[in-house]
């Protein structure tokens, strides 16, 4: 309702946000989600509408009949789209009554648990409405992206057999066969790759999936995610058509623009240049691979972990000379926390070490390093040298440590030094070539990285039984702000290379037959060569609506530790329930 509604008969109906008496005029606000309207009651024009109106509260539930009228001059409040109006109700209704409450809706500093256990009221917080609203717009866009693409939407069954795919399934237990169970599907990746060999040809499903795993900001134990597969095509055609659908939803959720094409970042590249193979991009640090210039070095420090197939890795960290003494020895403590030996650092300007040339050079360990080492140190400035003022940072250990340390160590600098892009860039990149397989230690064996159906490199089919911790996979990950968004890869569509995998997995024939023989049966039939992503919506909405934790864009969600709190699931059931099941429970073994 605007300025040219004034005049109108309108009925609005809503919760009163607030009730004011200011000298016999009672003024409320009336709300519901399009927003606030004023409605001004006057009790010597209306005294029928005064007595049924005195006694209202906030959140009560109420309905007004009147006409639109405008504020009087200075009354208006142009903090509201409709602050140039008012409704003169001839006849009003109250709905529902409301008690006192735990909390006021608008108030979002109250603890998460107490506003997950009144979830129906925290709803009344506009924030979280604007978020459903973006949730509700992103998906409605990836919808239509996959129509106009030629996708059939398909659903999948959610009570299925429970396979090794990665994370601990959620049980079902079936009342008809005792003793047996369904799984909530972790995924609906065997049910999309049945239906390519079903000649579907283009697949896609918004798809509810369940994981029994530890949770953080951006997991839920139930999440939703847009499922695609598509046949007779390569990683190129799926990452184009994934890179359409996010820009698609992004733009009509949020009006995000991606801008040019994305680059692709090879995996290892990723680790190397980032340290993460999710890097944001946003952060305009990169690390430098010091390992051949210190191959011959004297001092020990770095020389036993590059003897022992170690690397060294080091960062510039713009400002860094800023940094005190206290703060170096918590960061290599947290270095050491993290499973490296130790961190070297080097700080330059002012007085010290000038061998390296360059910045005077300030560090314990500088007059241990050759002349050339101090030189290769003050060179390892990515994108920029090192100037006067900077600090760099190094790690000397095996590549599967170095990484992640140096990776969180350019994130703590972003934070430290405010290096970050501000948060309307949006950075976004395809990381490719991941490995197919790595090693378990605990389990002594090779697991899969993304899952058992991915298919390797056709360049490294013969590693598969020489060196498996060697061959690449045909996956792709796109990663938006460092966070993962979606992932996939193209299947093993031959049931030979499919076994071939799975004998790499550690899987014999008659394991492989016991969980997966129905997909190496269908892959007999004649199946086309496929492949697919999914993106996980919670992420995506999460981050296109400035939230931070998939929490505040779901509905109804769990806790960190997989509980509801509103209606105390999960819970125990009744004694005769399990014995329609078969089932009794039994003490936690402590």
């Amino acid at each position: 309702m605007r300025p040219a509604d004034a005049g109108r008969e309108v009925t609005v109906c809503g919760w009163v946000d607030s009730a004011r008496d200011h000298g016999g005029l009672l003024f409320v606000d009336l709300r519901d989600r399009s927003g606030i309207v004023q409605v001004t009651i006057d009790p010597g024009r209306s005294p029928d509408v005064w007595s049924g109106a005195r006694h209202w509260r906030g959140e009560w539930t109420v309905g007004v009949r009147g006409r639109v009228g405008l504020r009087a001059a200075g009354n208006e409040n142009p903090r509201l789209p409709t602050g140039e109006v008012e409704i003169v109700p001839a006849q009003v209704e109250v709905f529902g009554k409301a008690r006192p409450l735990p909390f006021q809706p608008g108030d979002a500093s109250v603890e998460e648990t107490t506003r997950l256990r009144y979830r129906y009221l925290d709803l009344r917080r506009p924030a979280l409405q604007d978020n459903l609203r973006l949730r509700h717009r992103l998906i409605a866009a990836v919808r239509a992206t996959c129509d106009g693409e030629g996708f059939v939407e398909i659903e999948t069954p959610t009570l299925t057999r429970s396979t090794p795919e990665g994370a601990r399934d959620y049980l079902v237990p079936a009342r008809t066969a005792p003793g047996s169970f369904y799984a909530l599907p972790q995924s609906p990746q065997l049910f999309k790759q049945l239906l390519m060999i079903g000649g579907l040809e283009r697949y896609y499903q918004i798809a509810r999936c369940w994981r029994d795993e530890d949770l953080r900001a951006d997991r839920q134990p139930e999440f939703t995610q847009l499922d695609v597969e598509m046949s007779f095509i390569g990683p190129e055609d799926v990452m184009g058509l994934g890179e359409r659908v996010v820009r698609a939803a992004l733009a009509a959720a949020a009006g995000i623009d991606l801008g040019g094409p994305l680059p692709r970042l090879p995996y290892a590249e990723a680790l190397a240049r980032y340290g993460s193979d999710k890097p944001d991009l946003r952060v305009p640090l990169e690390i430098a691979d010091l390992t051949e210039a210190f191959a011959a070095t004297a001092f020990e420090g770095f020389g036993a972990a590059l003897r022992s197939g170690g690397v060294l890795r080091a960062l510039r960290v713009p400002g860094g000379a800023a940094l005190a003494r206290r703060e170096l020895d918590a960061l290599t403590a947290d270095a050491r926390g993290r499973g490296a030996g130790g961190l070297a650092w080097f700080l330059y300007g002012g007085e010290g070490d000038l061998r390296g040339g360059g910045p005077p050079c300030r560090s314990p360990i500088a007059k241990f390093l050759s002349p050339d080492e101090l030189r290769a140190i003050a060179a390892a400035g990515r994108p920029a040298p090192v100037e006067a003022g900077d600090a760099v940072l190094a790690v000397a250990d095996r590549p599967e440590v170095a990484a992640p340390v140096m990776g969180w160590l350019r994130l703590w600098a972003a934070d430290r030094f405010r290096l970050r892009e501000p948060g309307a860039v949006w950075r976004a990149a395809w990381v490719t070539d991941f490995p197919l397989l790595e090693w378990n230690g605990e389990e002594r064996r090779f697991v899969a990285v993304h899952h058992p159906f991915t298919a390797p490199h056709p360049d490294d089919l013969a590693l598969l039984a020489s060196g498996p911790g060697h061959v690449r996979a045909l996956a792709y990950d796109l990663v938006l702000n460092g966070t993962e968004v979606g992932g996939g890869s193209i299947r093993n569509h031959d049931a030979d290379v499919q076994a071939a995998v799975f004998a790499a997995l550690g899987l014999g024939p008659e394991e492989a037959r016991e969980q997966f023989g129905f997909l190496l049966e269908a892959l007999s039939y004649g199946a086309p060569p496929h492949g697919g992503i999914a993106f996980g919506l919670d992420r995506l909405a999460m981050l296109a609506a400035g939230a931070d934790s998939i929490r505040d864009v779901i509905a109804f969600p769990k806790t960190a530790r997989a509980a509801d709190p509103m209606t105390g699931a999960p819970a125990p059931v009744a004694e005769r329930q399990l014995r329609d099941l078969g089932l009794r429970v039994v003490p936690p073994v402590r």
